[in-house]
């Protein structure tokens, strides 16, 4: 067994398995957290589940009054996150890779809308990294956590474009992955990211629209308009 053999199949496993059993240890941690009561009477009529939810999607579109400077700041993170979303879920070797593992395929996008994805995300995680060195806030709140975040983050996005030699329908082609070498290097990535993620910032993709919610029964509640 070459290293490509060892990261599709042993490393791989433990790395979902980490992964899974990671994620749902803190899940488990959360729910089992204390909660507080609240004596007082309520402002206004506390939010429903439905309505959280609204509160929480509408106000992800920055508000007007927000200086033009911050612009910037502002929209990198979406660039970055629909970037890095359209890589994994629109590329065919990747839907092929999920349907491998999962049973599960849909259409791909464009080879090229890849590729401007890619280079979009790549720029996006440089970008986030000077602001986090450059702006006095973010520098005096940057944590190791978020530095090892950004590096198994950029990891994969790097070396997956090392892998792209040809047109992905003639990398599917091949019998035997054409490019063992950087293929390892990106599974290799690819892994260390998912065994990062329970325990990193990561975890906020599956946090981000419960704590938003939550914020949004608590503002509510306290007679806040959201």
């Amino acid at each position: 067994m070459d290293m490509l053999d060892w990261a599709r199949g042993p490393l791989l496993t433990v790395a979902i398995l980490v992964f899974v059993l990671g994620v749902a240890w803190r899940f488990f941690i959360l729910w089992r957290l204390p909660h507080a009561s609240v004596a007082s009477a309520p402002a206004r009529q506390a939010f429903g589940t439905v309505d959280a939810l609204k509160a929480s999607l509408s106000k992800m579109v920055p508000h007007r009054g927000f200086h033009p400077s911050a612009t910037l700041i502002t929209v990198n993170p979406y660039v970055f996150h629909i970037g890095l979303a359209l890589i994994f879920f629109a590329y065919a070797p990747h839907i092929a890779f999920i349907r491998r593992l999962t049973g599960l395929s849909w259409p791909a996008l464009p080879d090229m809308v890849m590729y401007v994805a890619a280079a979009a995300t790549i720029v996006s995680l440089i970008m986030a990294l000077v602001f986090r060195l450059t702006d006095p806030v973010l520098k005096k709140i940057s944590r190791l956590d978020d530095m090892v975040t950004w590096a198994v983050t950029m990891l994969p996005v790097v070396t997956g474009m090392a892998v792209v030699g040809e047109q992905s329908t003639a990398l599917l082609a091949y019998a035997s992955p054409l490019y063992r070498g950087p293929l390892a290097l990106h599974l290799l990535s690819l892994e260390l990211l998912l065994v990062w993620f329970p325990f990193g910032k990561l975890m906020h993709a599956f946090l981000v629209f419960p704590n938003r919610m939550r914020l949004a029964r608590f503002l509510g509640r306290r007679g806040v308009r959201t």
